[in-house]
């Protein structure tokens, strides 16, 4: 769905956009949406910015009712969703590109963000070992190979 004019406070391009992206989270979203392609709820809440849980829940929301995110079913029990962007949210790329070539050059010891998941944090581990915690969403990998 796209982004309704009924509630915009004028005409004006640049104010109707920031309506839409303009709180502190938004584009840190669509960000993260556009270096991973897609992900989940709590691949979100695993970020370095820590966003807050209901912040996270509202954003979206909004991002989705502005045509900018999809939202598409992973699990029916319990409903579990992941998250990409719509054409209008991929079209987001080059902004969050300025927005980043600006800090680097404007604000000392910042740095732009390379595609994957080393700005968001790695999933847990068992203790004792190196590789990732079963989730119930996926497979267990089966016994460890020995060498």
């Amino acid at each position: 769905m796209a982004a309704e004019s009924s509630w915009r406070r004028s005409d004006c391009a640049v104010a109707s956009t920031l309506d839409i992206l303009g709180d502190r989270w938004s584009l840190l979203l669509v960000r993260d949406l556009l270096m991973a392609g897609q992900l989940r709820y709590g691949d979100f809440v695993g970020a370095a910015e820590a966003i807050p849980t209901n912040t996270l829940a509202d954003r979206l929301r909004r991002l989705e009712d502005a045509g900018i995110v999809e939202r598409l079913p992973y699990s029916e029990r319990p409903p579990r969703y992941t998250y990409r962007l719509t054409e209008a949210g991929r079209q987001l790329g080059p902004v969050v590109d300025a927005l980043a070539e600006w800090g680097v050059r404007h604000l000392p010891g910042t740095r732009k963000l390379t595609p994957g998941p080393a700005h968001i944090s790695p999933e847990p581990t068992v203790p004792g070992t190196r590789g990732p915690a079963p989730r119930a969403d996926r497979p267990s990998p089966g016994p460890a190979a020995t060498p």
